[in-house]
C-alpha cells in the first residue's frame, strides 16, 4: 500500500509541477510583456535537444560496447551525464537564441523568458506529468489492481515495473518534498544559464566565452549532484545545488543587465 500522505503529496507535486511554469509564463507575458513565442522556443528547444537528441546519444552510448563501463563507474557516469546534458542543452540554447530570437531586444527579459520556457517545460514533463503517472499507479496499487498493471507491460519490463512499484510503496514525504525543491532549483539554474548564453549571443566577441562557460557550469552541477548524492544525503545535496543555481542565476542576471 502507498501511504495516504504520499498520495496527497504526489497530487500537490503534480499540480505545482504544472502550475509553477504556467503561472510564471503568464506573469512574464502579461506583466512584463514578454513574447509567448520566446517561452515556447525555450520549451521546444529543451524537448528537441534534451528529450530527443540527447536521448538518442544515450541509447547509442549506454547500450553500446562501452555502456557497461560507464554505468558501472560512478565517476565516469557523472562526467558523461554532466557533459551530455551541458553540451546538448546549452548548444540548443545558443542556436535557438542566435537564429530564432533575432527580433528580441537586447535586455535581460528575453533571456529570462527563454529560461522559463526551457526549465519550465522540463519541470512540467519530468516532474508534473511523472507525478500524475505515479499517482495513477499508486491508486491502482491501493485498489488491489496490480495485476492490471502487469498485464499491460511486456515480459522484459516486468522486473523494472516491480522495482517501480516497490519504490512507490516505500516512498515517504521527504523524497516527495525534496523532489519539488530540486525542480525549483533546476528552474533557477536554467534561468541563470539562459541569461549567460543570451549575453554570449547578443554581445558576441569577447563575451562568447560565456557559451562554453555555460556548458561547463551545467556539467559541473549535474556531475556534482551524481557524485555527492550517496555521500552527503538528500538535504545537504539540495542545499548545495540550490546555492549553485542561485549563484549562476545572479551571475547571469548581472551580466544580462549590461546588455
Amino acid at each position: 500500500m502507498v501511504p495516504e500522505s504520499s498520495l496527497i503529496l504526489m497530487a500537490v507535486d503534480a499540480v505545482l509541477g504544472i502550475v509553477i511554469p504556467v503561472c510564471l509564463s503568464v506573469y512574464l507575458v502579461r506583466k512584463h510583456h514578454a513574447r509567448l513565442s520566446t517561452i515556447l522556443i525555450g520549451a521546444g528547444t529543451f524537448i528537441l535537444f534534451a528529450l530527443v537528441l540527447e536521448s538518442i546519444l544515450h541509447q547509442l552510448v549506454l547500450k553500446g560496447p562501452h555502456g557497461a563501463s560507464i554505468l558501472d563507474n560512478t565517476l565516469r557516469y557523472a562526467i558523461y551525464g554532466g557533459l551530455a546534458a551541458g553540451i546538448f542543452e546549452e548548444t540548443g540554447r545558443f542556436l535557438s537564441m542566435k537564429f530564432l530570437m533575432k527580433k528580441e531586444p537586447s535586455e535581460p527579459l528575453p533571456g529570462i523568458a527563454y529560461g522559463i520556457g526551457h526549465g519550465g517545460v522540463e519541470m512540467l514533463i519530468i516532474f508534473g506529468i511523472t507525478m500524475i503517472n505515479n499517482l495513477a499507479i499508486s491508486a491502482l496499487i491501493n485498489a488491489g489492481q496490480v495485476d492490471v498493471i502487469f498485464s499491460k507491460v511486456p515480459e522484459e519490463a516486468v522486473a523494472q515495473l516491480q522495482a517501480q512499484l516497490d519504490q512507490l510503496q516505500a516512498l515517504g514525504a521527504g523524497p516527495l518534498l525534496i523532489g519539488l525543491w530540486e525542480r525549483i532549483s533546476a528552474l533557477v539554474l536554467h534561468l541563470g544559464l539562459s541569461m549567460l548564453v543570451w549575453v554570449a549571443v547578443r554581445k558576441g566577441g569577447k563575451w562568447l566565452w560565456l557559451f562554453p562557460a555555460a556548458i561547463v557550469l551545467h556539467a559541473l552541477v549535474d556531475a556534482g549532484a551524481v557524485l555527492l548524492q550517496k555521500s552527503v544525503g538528500m538535504v545537504p545535496l539540495e542545499l548545495i545545488v540550490t546555492a549553485e543555481a542561485i549563484a549562476v542565476a545572479a551571475m547571469g542576471y548581472t551580466l544580462a543587465k549590461k546588455l
